[in-house]
């Protein structure tokens, strides 16, 4: 984590001192005709919506192991139930808590299609400044790249001998997916590398007290321990409820049969 944090601390002391460089790297992308021509093409688009389908796909499958845990009480978990846990915080917690609400809707950066520099009537901010000229939804930084490098949070869960194989895949993939929104004009390249930073140091945070802290915050037994108590009374509930909306349903074609 502290490798992480000097990175962080490192980028964003390089784009302050230096902010033409996001303007060097967004006008390789850019033309006075045709803008941000790369949104134009689709299959650039299309590589766009890929990010977005492999983080569904991540978090359903989590939600769905807890979900039959509950249904299934009495058997084992298909996973280790501080994996589906770990991704679905770290989800939850980087991309869509400090990155989307809190950076995103709070710093107010413009994007770089709607800067001056770019065409459109906004000032350029530097990062970390907060301003006004963006009131939700801003730049700084980048939920994409964020979500993109939320995807390496499965190497941290595969066995040893898959994770190099893993990182091979999932890394070039995020490097592809946040250079993508840089291309669009959606995000400057400070909020890609700020953005990469700060994902991958909530990840390590969560990590370490998951499983790296003695003791961990919480373990698999307790886990499993949890979701067989809430599934059983879970199962008890519905059975209760079933009785009544059959006695109920008894009592309906009763009334009906005595018309």
């Amino acid at each position: 984590m502290v490798c992480v944090s000097i990175y962080i601390v490192a980028v964003s002391a390089f784009f302050l001192a230096f902010p033409r460089v996001d303007f060097l790297v967004s006008g390789l992308f850019y033309s006075e005709t045709a803008g941000f021509w790369a949104q134009n093409e689709a299959f650039l688009r299309d590589v766009r919506h890929l990010g977005p389908f492999l983080v569904r796909v991540i978090a359903i499958s989590c939600v769905a192991v807890l979900v039959l845990k509950l249904l299934a009480p009495g058997r084992p978990p298909i996973l280790p139930l501080r994996q589906p846990l770990f991704l679905l915080t770290t989800l939850i917690m980087g991309p869509g808590v400090l990155v989307n609400t809190i950076l995103k809707d709070n710093w107010g950066r413009p994007r770089p299609r709607y800067v001056e520099e770019f065409g459109g009537d906004l000032p350029h901010q530097p990062v970390w400044v907060i301003s006004d000229h963006c009131e939700r939804n801003c730049s700084f930084v980048s939920g994409e790249a964020s979500a993109a490098m939320w995807l390496t949070s499965v190497a941290f869960l595969v066995p040893a001998s898959w994770r190099k194989a893993t990182l091979c895949f999932v890394l070039p993939l995020c490097v592809i997916l946040s250079a993508n929104r840089v291309a669009f004009g959606g995000h400057f390249f400070s909020d890609t590398l700020i953005s990469w930073g700060v994902t991958l140091l909530l990840i390590l945070a969560v990590y370490h007290l998951l499983y790296q802290r003695v003791p961990p915050l919480v373990t698999d037994r307790k886990m499993d321990e949890w979701f067989t108590v809430k599934g059983r009374r879970l199962h008890r509930s519905l059975r209760r409820a079933g009785r009544r909306a059959k006695r109920l349903l008894h009592g309906i074609l009763q009334r009906f049969s005595e018309q």
